[in-house]
């Protein structure tokens, strides 16, 4: 074990790998002459998901962790949290840790609300003493009195995940282990969590590890930060640094379509033209919608679609992002999507959108909008009873979509 003082958590050269099966062996035969065979590795193949992976985390640190998918994230936080073993390195922890990794895990279908809490109570490591003490504030944040004594099977999905994320961050804990849970229920509860977020920053007793795809909630939130790539870490510290990085390898275009000229615009020989422009106001006011349009120019039949963030300027706070294929082109030529956002209850203040456009197959970027060519607009209206630039809870919608080839 690795002790450092002050630290909630050290960890120094962690490597995790899987065997992945290449052929089945759900029956006893097959099972059999796999253990025996001479080359075992015809049997299955080593991935390796973490290589050499180091760390510390002070206590009261807000931590963020990011990474593309499959760069090894949510296997650092299960060997954090104890559910897998490390195959090689060390990891040393101080105090109690309460993971959030997985919906659902530790809940029984067939037990109430109530008898849930102290199931998961139990599996955290607390006394059921212990979990009596926290279980009115469990269920006050959770807001789901009335519902405690019917069995979890009768939740519906919104429900459970109330309960379990106030589990996560009322079991008083040292450490909590958040794996994307910024979203989480709906736009009252969402923003329960952000004032909870807020106030657990100020807190230096308590430690939070936060593995999220927002750079805004990164910059927000975090104190430091670390980077993921392909099972090592590529960058550590500053989560403004991190964040950045990140933002620009995840919106770059592809090696392979760069040239000098377009490396700078965001554009190749593969989309010579990528834009974004308002349709309506750029002042919206109160009970209006923001209107924008992206048109781009694709040389080759590649089935793509656009993606991008919608983020209120000043404050680096991702509010809205659109990283799924709603509609798909896919042939060349001139393409133009148009897109409506309810603005909801957002506050006065200026915002952006910014966009990148997308293979459809592999999600890679093969163009972007630069900063100086994204979308501005303010917003001119002010939601009663709020004092900060509030968050969007809604969805956006395509109301048009041309192509010419």
């Amino acid at each position: 074990m690795v002790s450092v003082k002050n630290n909630a958590i050290t960890v120094k050269d962690l490597h995790k790998s899987f065997k992945l099966p290449n052929e089945q062996s759900s029956g006893l035969k097959q099972a059999i002459l796999n253990i025996f065979r001479k080359n075992k590795s015809k049997g299955y193949t080593t991935q390796k998901v973490l290589d050499g992976v180091s760390f510390e985390v002070k206590q009261g640190d807000f931590f963020g962790v990011v990474g593309r998918n499959g760069s090894g994230k949510s296997t650092l936080l299960k060997l954090l949290a104890g559910i897998y073993t490390p195959d090689g390195g060390a990891i040393s922890t101080h105090g109690t840790i309460v993971p959030f990794i997985e919906l659902g895990v530790g809940f029984n279908p067939e037990l109430t609300g109530r008898e849930n809490i102290f199931l998961n109570g139990a599996l955290l490591g607390f006394s059921k003493s212990e979990m009596e003490s926290m279980y009115d504030e469990i269920v006050d944040f959770a807001e789901l009195h009335r519902f405690m004594d019917q069995k979890l099977k009768n939740y519906s999905s919104g429900m459970q995940v109330r309960l379990a994320f106030s589990i996560a961050i009322k079991a008083q804990g040292d450490v909590l282990i958040l794996d994307e849970v910024l979203a989480v229920g709906d736009e009252a509860f969402q923003r329960k969590c952000n004032d909870f977020f807020e106030d657990i920053k100020k807190d230096k007793t308590k430690t939070v590890i936060l593995v999220t795809h927002s750079m805004g909630s990164v910059k927000q939130y975090c104190n430091k930060a670390i980077m993921l790539k392909d099972g090592k870490v590529v960058s550590y510290g500053s989560p403004d640094d991190v964040a950045n990085l990140y933002s620009e390898e995840n919106f770059g275009p592809l090696e392979e379509n760069r040239t000098t000229k377009g490396d700078k615009l965001g554009l190749s020989a593969l989309v010579p033209m990528f834009e974004l422009s308002a349709v309506s106001d750029t002042i919206v006011k109160n009970g209006n919608d923001f209107v924008f349009e992206i048109k781009y120019k694709i040389t080759k039949d590649v089935e793509v679609f656009p993606s991008f963030s919608f983020t209120c300027e000043g404050m680096g706070k991702s509010i809205f992002d659109v990283h799924k294929p709603d509609k798909k082109t896919k042939v060349a030529g001139v393409h133009t999507y148009t897109y409506k956002i309810p603005i909801g209850n957002l506050n006065n203040a200026d915002y952006s959108v910014m966009a990148v456009l997308r293979d459809a197959k592999t999600e890679d970027q093969i163009a972007f909008i630069t900063s100086d060519k994204a979308v501005r607009f303010k917003i001119s209206k002010k939601v009663s009873g709020r004092k900060d630039n509030g968050l969007l809870n809604t969805k956006g919608e395509y109301i048009k979509l041309e192509g010419t080839v």
